[in-house]
């Protein structure tokens, strides 16, 4: 099994302007009070629409934004043109309807059609469309920039995945607010279908890497994770124009339930991780065919590639164990036992187990290189197979996932 060199393993220290050991200073002061106020404000106007554990996961929330804002100052901006943007899309929807009540499927479609910003930037539809262009772009702009070495192109391949990242939680916030419209007992959190999830595993997988990429003040990755992600996006196009996945349909029983909105965002941001992983890994053994370290590179050395790997299949594991935790709480209450082997349980444990051995190998002995490399790959195989395989060839419980 080959290692990177030892001594730049243990060597290896973030480079300047990474993350570790930032102060904090006046302005993640008013960021963090901004976004307890905004939460606050929001409790205020919609507490008849809110219960408990509703007003904890706000403010828990806005907790988790507001530490993004200190260590990782390039999300305010994000944050905060997220909201913008998410303001504008709900305050143009709100010129169609009366006191926020429903006004029906023909009538919302009308409503679209109507407005020049919604039709093509501010509705669901419109701002998919934006993200999955955006991205579409990001990843050819990071490959070959990588290849002739533009740090110019590279920083627009940056500025790119922003921007469709932007777009992508506009959708995300757009939809939310159209399935209230459509029927008030329709709304939900969209996070309930492959459609739905697909956007999501994109925009998650996408801010992860960038918050990497600033880690670790690299861009020349950002070609591989986008490939992985421009795959999920061919899908999701082919998905909403032969199958009109993209159309807002009532939940099924099983899904109205206050647990999807923790566990399926929860899941996919241990999935998102994992695929960073494997991308990386995939870098991590062209390089090693290529030679290796040298003075041409134009990838982060082994060792800082290897240190990625490790870095999100850790997180990716945490977050997954989490959710999995999560689902079997919901599927007490939704089929009256925590642990039931229906095929998409089984085979989470399937990707638990995987990971699990990964990082007990990685950690207890030492094991690094092209092999771990080959294994998150590999990993990254098994994880899709659960993710969406399971809804294609195996019929279960949670069957409301099929294609």
């Amino acid at each position: 099994m080959s290692v990177p060199n030892e001594q730049m393993i243990r060597g290896y220290e973030p480079p300047v302007g990474a993350l570790r050991g930032r102060r904090f200073k006046l302005a993640d002061g008013i960021w963090t009070a901004l976004m307890f106020t905004v939460a606050l404000i929001s409790t205020v106007m919609y507490h008849d629409h809110m219960g408990y554990y509703s007003i904890i996961v706000l403010f828990i929330t806005a907790g988790l934004v507001a530490y993004l804002g200190w260590v990782w100052p390039e999300s305010k901006w994000y944050f905060a043109a997220v909201g913008v943007g998410s303001l504008i899309s709900i305050g143009l929807y709100s010129t169609y309807t009366e006191d926020g009540a429903a006004i029906g499927r023909s009538a919302l479609a009308a409503a679209q059609a109507d407005n020049f910003f919604l039709n093509y930037m501010f509705s669901s539809v419109a701002a998919s469309m934006w993200m999955v262009v955006l991205y579409l772009l990001a990843t050819p702009t990071y490959l070959i920039s990588t290849a002739i070495r533009s740090d110019f192109g590279l920083k627009v391949g940056t500025w790119l995945t922003w921007a469709g990242s932007v777009f992508g939680f506009i959708w995300f916030f757009a939809r939310w607010r159209e399935t209230y419209l459509i029927d008030i007992s329709y709304g939900y959190i969209p996070v309930s279908n492959l459609y739905e999830v697909f956007v999501m595993f994109a925009v998650f997988t996408a801010l992860l890497y960038l918050f990497y990429e600033k880690r670790y003040n690299n861009r020349t990755l950002g070609g591989f994770v986008m490939l992985i992600i421009a795959a999920s996006l061919i899908f999701l196009m082919w998905y909403h124009f032969t199958q009109d996945a993209h159309r807002i349909e009532p939940l099924i029983p099983a899904l109205q339930s206050w647990w999807m909105k923790i566990h399926v965002p929860t899941n996919f941001i241990g999935y998102g991780t994992f695929a960073i992983a494997a991308m990386i890994g995939i870098a991590y053994l062209i390089k090693e065919k290529m030679g290796g370290d040298g003075p041409n590179d134009r990838l982060p050395s082994l060792a800082v590639m290897d240190d990625i790997m490790y870095k999100s299949i850790a997180l990716g594991f945490a977050f997954f164990t989490i959710a999995t935790i999560l689902g079997a709480m919901w599927a007490a209450e939704a089929w009256g036992g925590y642990w039931s082997w229906d095929p998409k349980e089984t085979w989470a444990l399937i990707v638990w187990l995987n990971y699990a051995a990964w990082l007990h190998m990685r950690l207890t002995k030492g094991w690094r290189g092209s092999f771990m490399a080959w294994w998150s790959i590999v990993g990254l195989g098994i994880t899709t197979f659960a993710f969406l395989g399971v809804n294609i060839f195996l019929d279960g419980l949670h069957s409301y996932g099929e294609l």
